[in-house]
């Protein structure tokens, strides 16, 4: 038993480390991202369950010798490691690059959203009371392509309310409605809104840009049918993360582009605002990797199907870098700061090409300890941004009702610690 205290202390060792400072290597990247993805966003859960296997192995004998007592000690460091990456996520504020201001996504305190669900992770799964779901909607059925998406809804009725469109990750390959986003939409739909979680073709049945054509269906189909569900056909949001970050990008910097509207190029697709979460925003220029995104066998063989030295326009046609404008939507950008897939400096690169050139407010939040993919888990991080995505498009909403272009709303503005500068949350 003292071997196996060695082991475990050398594992939770090992795994606390990898929370903190998470291998980028291509050997090491896959691994080292769920361990590090699960050990931060479920850190209670690890830490209980940590410290009593630790105790169980000690009661059975493990600190019969030193090797055990060894173990022993580099087990209460890593429990201890794992413990400081919680108590950061509880004390972290979000912080506005560029002007180094924090923002608090909760500044009362303890967020809203229900303690029970940061313990019991599965509740989330669970439609809220007050939550009215409606599944596998078919927003698209041509015979041959049928599409579907999930409804989230207030309960009660009421005059139309405002919708938020959310997308799927899963590097544009796997991923599923069912999986992303429930945490978001159930405490959107209690604070008002009509939530829907948007099925996508994937690839490598799928080629580019089929994704962002289906999304661009939706947004028809929203037009037409938002009123049937409560929701206001002339007032969408879109978010998403990871792959579904880029296609939130595209969707929201892409109004009307014919080309992605193929039959449908009279329909308006413009959108009031987007939150992409973690994504991928430019796929040909190397920026934080040595080489570009577009360059690597899951966008040449899978997705867009095209060598890139060959086809860089193809790859340029894919990033939303490509379509920023000076009428692009509201962008609330979000990010993680320990993100070992795509890596932070991504965001900062988007952010700062889209603040030169946007006419509206461009918010980035900086995540610190966020692996990727952090929102997936109700943890307490998510909590918290789940309230400062919710401030930020309730605020959205009240200045379209009351006809004022969007600006800096008032809900995030005062959450600044101490500042009181609206301007430090946009472009200069």
């Amino acid at each position: 038993m003292p071997y196996v205290m060695l082991a475990l202390g050398i594992l939770f060792a090992l795994v606390a480390v990898n929370a903190h400072a998470p291998r980028r290597s291509a050997l090491l990247l896959a691994p080292s991202f769920f361990c590090g993805w699960l050990t931060i966003e479920m850190a209670p859960h690890v830490v209980v369950t940590w410290a009593a296997v630790t105790a169980l192995t000690a009661a059975f004998g493990g600190l019969d010798a030193w090797p055990g007592w060894i173990g022993f000690a580099l087990a209460i460091l890593g429990i201890a490691g794992v413990a400081a990456t919680f108590f950061a996520s509880r004390r972290t504020v979000v912080t506005l690059r560029d002007s180094g201001a924090p923002l608090d996504l909760d500044p009362e305190g303890a967020p809203r959203y229900p303690l029970a669900h940061l313990i019991v992770p599965q509740l989330c799964l669970i439609p809220r009371r007050g939550v009215r779901v409606q599944r596998n909607v078919v927003y698209h059925d041509d015979g041959e392509l049928r599409l579907k998406l999930d409804v989230f809804q207030p309960a009660a009725g009421g005059e139309l309310r405002p919708g938020l469109m959310q997308i799927h990750g899963g590097a544009w390959v796997i991923g599923d409605k069912r999986e992303q986003g429930l945490p978001l939409l159930n405490h959107m739909a209690l604070q008002g809104w009509v939530g829907f979680n948007v099925n996508y073709r994937l690839s490598p049945r799928a080629t580019w840009p089929d994704h962002l054509i289906d999304l661009k269906r939706f947004l028809a189909w929203y037009k037409e049918h938002a009123e049937e569900y409560g929701a206001d056909p002339d007032f969408l949001c879109v978010t998403g993360g990871s792959a579904g970050g880029h296609l939130t990008a595209l969707v929201a910097l892409t109004a009307n582009v014919p080309e992605f509207q193929p039959g449908f190029e009279d329909v308006d697709t413009t959108v009031q605002g987007a939150v992409p979460f973690y994504g991928v925003y430019n796929l040909f220029e190397p920026g934080p990797w040595p080489r570009p995104m577009g360059a690597t066998r899951l966008m040449e063989r899978m997705v867009i199907k095209k060598p890139f030295a060959e086809n860089q326009e193809a790859y340029a046609k894919a990033s939303p870098v490509t379509y920023i404008n000076k009428d692009a939507p509201p962008f609330f950008v979000i990010h993680g700061d320990r993100d070992s897939l795509i890596p932070v400096a991504e965001a900062h690169r988007f952010v700062g090409r889209l603040r030169e050139v946007s006419e509206a407010p461009v918010i980035y939040a900086e995540m610190k300890g966020a692996q990727h993919g952090f929102d997936v888990f109700p943890s307490y991080r998510t909590a918290r941004v789940i309230e400062g995505v919710e401030r930020y498009l309730t605020g959205l909403h009240r200045q379209y009702r009351q006809g004022s272009p969007p600006t800096v709303p008032g809900e995030v503005s005062e959450s600044l610690d101490g500042t009181g500068h609206h301007r430090s949350t946009t472009a200069e």
